[in-house]
């Protein structure tokens, strides 16, 4: 699709720029009006031909023209059908290399037929019969100077073949008035000339607007696929890298329970107290990485059970307050007169709690952090407040957005990666909660959850979803042997020390054939304890089944940091014990409990205590 050179704002914008689909749009556009308009001309024409035969002229030959126009006008239906099949089985370059030079030629002859009118009747017919033409024509390039525009090649060859020859012979059509007529005819054309070139501009840029709209809306629905491809890999990582991850944690957990246990120091079960409540830290941190996961794969449905959040506050302000103390700051809580219990989920509100408090922490350079809780109409507001930074007020609507860090956060060495605030207003849109911040930048921030308040309550219904504080008392020893298969080497070392402290006879084996193998050995064992990945590449849960089988008076649980596994979730559906990893101490010992007994030391114990 040529364009014609020329100068100044009229110039026709070049078309390089376009696609070839855009170029033979315009050449669709382009093709419709110029069939339509040769298609309409000869039925216009009749009235001319009839209006010239009552001035009484010979009319053969403007008959023979309407005859080749009828004829042409079939034609063009026959070329429409062939084009639009074209346009449906070949490709748009391919399309405008065939059609274009034909479509030009259909311009050339249909701008020709149209001078040839005048032509014919020229110097025969009165002067209102040469101005209703000449008007008529006129009328038709201002038309088609708007529609036909969209390939400028085409309009340009009717406009030159037809008012072309019109102005040229217009001295011999209106020879009374020829000078006024002619200089109105050059005027009228420079016009439609000009107005061509802008019409033509209008459809080139439309059409790529178009192009860049659809180019824009592919990058994005290609940017939107590769996020979502991302969260996707990034969730998948997640859940396979928890078994692994969480390893270390489960066995640091083991392994302080095993010191506290031997530890006849008093003055070291602060220190253990603190480092047993660090890994605690670290377990919940690591757990709100994995629940943001979760929730953003929409795998997160929220309980409504009555939570009290003075236990909540309490334990987070314990867990907490070694890390103010060590910054300098003053880490206080403010409880209301009387129990403040809600409706939600007591861990999602526990680890909101926990994000809240360590960014508080994080953007409070002195001063300190207050948890409360308070009464507001039917609902209990918890708040942390806090006399750090503060959150500029442009920043504040993105304050809660995934990854989302100002730019005080990057000289922090500390500052995390914006996932914590992220996890907060995830966990507030599951449970249905509000939340927000108030904030002053250079004096400090408030931010809060608003959670619905239940209006009666019997003592005892919070016990088990706010007792999570953790104690280094020491656990009734046991009398029995268990199996464990795990193999990573400090995973089993931990076990192996926690086992012996409670009194247990322990074997740890990394496969199927080395637990056997302990079997075969004559070690009969009363608890079996399998993680599910193994090295070897074994399913753990299939060696559980079989020490299961060869040893029917165990008891066994499987044992793993994997929170996906199908293989488990189908497990714990035939009725298979399941534990997670990291597994708490008094959990561990709750469930061996149920196969192991207390030793003779240790009931005894139990007798003379009751008995006092």
């Amino acid at each position: 699709m040529n364009s014609p050179p020329a100068r100044g704002n009229a110039a026709a914008p070049a078309m390089a720029d376009l696609s070839a689909d855009g170029r033979a749009r315009l050449l669709d556009i382009t093709r419709v009006r110029l069939f339509y308009s040769a298609s309409v001309t000869p039925f216009a024409g009749m009235a001319f031909i009839v209006w010239f035969y009552l001035q009484g002229q010979d009319i053969s030959w403007l008959l023979v023209e309407l005859a080749a126009y009828l004829l042409g006008v079939w034609r063009l239906f026959v070329l429409r059908r062939r084009y639009l099949a074209d346009r449906a089985s070949l490709d748009s370059e391919t399309v405008l290399e065939k059609w274009l030079p034909i479509v030009k030629r259909i311009a050339v002859l249909h701008g020709f037929g149209l001078a040839l009118v005048v032509f014919l009747t020229a110097g025969k017919v009165t002067f209102e019969f040469a101005a209703v033409l000449h008007i008529t024509y006129a009328g038709t390039i201002a038309a088609n100077a708007t529609h036909q525009t969209p390939v400028w090649g085409v309009f340009l060859r009717f406009f030159l073949c037809c008012w072309g020859p019109v102005v040229l012979m217009m001295p011999w059509t209106v020879p009374e008035h020829w000078h006024f007529v002619l200089l109105m005819g050059v005027l009228f054309g420079v016009a439609m000339y000009r107005h061509g070139i802008t019409s033509h501009r209008f459809f080139v840029q439309q059409m790529k607007l178009e192009e860049d709209s659809a180019a824009l809306a592919k990058r994005f629905r290609a940017a939107k696929e590769e996020a979502e491809q991302a969260l996707q890999d990034k969730n998948r990582f997640l859940t396979t890298a928890s078994h692994d991850l969480r390893q270390p944690v489960h066995a640091m957990g083991f392994l302080i329970q095993a010191i506290a246990h031997r530890n006849r120091d008093e003055t070291l079960n602060g220190p253990l107290r603190d480092l047993q409540q660090s890994v605690r830290s670290v377990d919940l941190m690591f757990n709100s990485l994995l629940d943001l996961s979760k929730m953003e794969a929409g795998a997160v449905i929220a309980q409504r059970t009555p939570v009290l959040l003075d236990a909540i506050i309490e334990d987070v302000a314990t867990m907490f307050r070694e890390e103010a103390n060590s910054r300098g700051l003053d880490l206080r809580i403010r409880i209301a007169r009387r129990e403040a219990v809600v409706l939600g989920d007591a861990s999602l509100i526990r680890r909101c709690l926990i994000n809240l408090t360590h960014n508080a922490l994080r953007y409070t350079p002195h001063g300190g952090v207050l948890l409360s809780v308070r009464r507001r109409r039917g609902s209990w507001l918890l708040e942390v407040w806090d006399t750090g930074i503060g959150v500029a007020l442009e920043e504040q609507k993105n304050i809660y957005t995934p990854f989302y860090r100002n730019a005080y956060s990057w000289g922090i060495d500390s500052a995390g990666h914006g996932l914590g605030l992220a996890m907060v207003a995830r966990s507030a849109k599951i449970m249905e909660a509000g939340y927000g911040l108030d904030s002053v930048e250079g004096r400090g921030s408030r931010f809060w959850l608003s959670l619905p308040a239940m209006k009666h309550l019997k003592t005892g219904h919070t016990g088990s979803n706010n007792a999570t504080t953790m104690s280094l008392t020491r656990l009734v020893p046991l009398s029995g042997s268990c199996l464990v298969i795990d193999d990573d080497p400090l995973v089993a070392k931990a076990w192996q020390s926690l086992m012996e402290a409670w009194g247990v006879e322990v074997h740890c084996a990394a496969s199927g054939a080395e637990a056997f193998e302990v079997l075969r050995g004559g070690f009969q064992p009363q608890a079996i304890l399998c993680d599910q990945r193994l090295r070897s590449g074994e399913s753990g849960f299939e060696v559980f089944q079989a020490l299961l089988e060869a040893c029917p008076e165990s008891g066994g649980a499987m044992v793993s940091g994997e929170f996906h596994s199908p293989v488990l979730e189908q497990a714990e559906r035939d009725g298979y014990l399941v534990l997670r990893k990291p597994l708490q101490p008094p959990q561990l010992h709750a469930v061996l409990s149920q196969w192991l007994e207390p030793t003779e030391a240790a009931a005894e114990s139990d007798r003379s205590g009751s008995a006092g």
